[in-house]
């Protein structure tokens, strides 16, 4: 495995000379991510200039409480991961494609929306609900388990395209996620550094309006797809 400012240097040399389509490519998903921040933020700061100290702590539990009883929030947060894992799939693996040398150009909206078509989309919705349901069980015993195992799905849109393209069959969404495992037996520790490594990027990224994040994130999309690319991928699925 390459160390990390490796992969963060393939990630530049595919970025450079595309960048504005990089930033077209990410443009929907991105514009998303800084709406939903900027939604939670407004109340935050609205809240902390007229909030009285003093009952804080109980105006939190509360809050808590009442989220954690309300099933319409969970269906709202599962059908937005499962939109979220469509359009990172599209992009990511455009990113893998110019990283082996198999595409030469981004052609953004095409790219972006290609896990939406009928061809992979069963699968990245399964993977993602299953996916969602396994951390879920995960996260009944403690946090840190559901983490070493979101790590450990991490991968599995990666194989689900991998397979699909050399093949040309559609693999099963469980099949992908047990791939994925095997894939980062060892390596899980490796991602979780390497997602530390842009904290600082992550705090720029939020000044102003978090507008930054238009170019950060493919710089992160991209340094996740050399990951997967230099993964030792002799793991044979059972």
């Amino acid at each position: 495995m390459k160390t990390r400012a490796e992969l963060k240097s393939e990630a530049k040399a595919v970025l450079a000379g595309r960048w504005s389509k990089a930033v077209l490519l990410n443009l929907i998903p991105t514009l998303i991510q800084i709406a939903v921040l900027l939604v939670m933020l407004i109340p935050l700061i609205l809240i902390a200039a007229s909030i009285d100290w003093t009952s804080f702590a109980d105006q939190m539990s509360d809050a808590i409480s009442d989220q954690a009883g309300n099933p319409g929030s969970n269906g709202t947060s599962l059908i937005g991961s499962i939109i979220g894992a469509l359009f990172a799939s599209g992009i990511n693996w455009t990113y893998l494609e110019l990283l082996r040398g198999q595409r030469r150009d981004i052609e953004p909206l095409p790219n972006a929306l290609r896990a939406f078509s009928g061809r992979f989309f069963l699968g990245i919705l399964l993977i993602t609900l299953f996916s969602a349901i396994f951390l879920s069980l995960w996260a009944l015993l403690l946090v840190i388990p559901m983490f070493v195992k979101y790590y450990a799905y991490s991968q599995a849109t990666y194989v689900y395209y991998d397979i699909i393209e050399s093949t040309g069959q559609a693999p099963r969404a469980l099949d992908c996620i047990t791939y994925s495992r095997k894939l980062m037996d060892g390596h899980k520790m490796d991602l979780f550094l390497l997602d530390l490594s842009f904290i600082g990027w992550h705090i720029l990224a939020a000044i102003p309006f978090f507008l930054g994040y238009l170019w950060l994130n493919p710089y992160i999309s991209a340094t996740k797809a050399a990951f997967y690319n230099n993964l030792p991928n002799e793991v044979i699925l059972d």
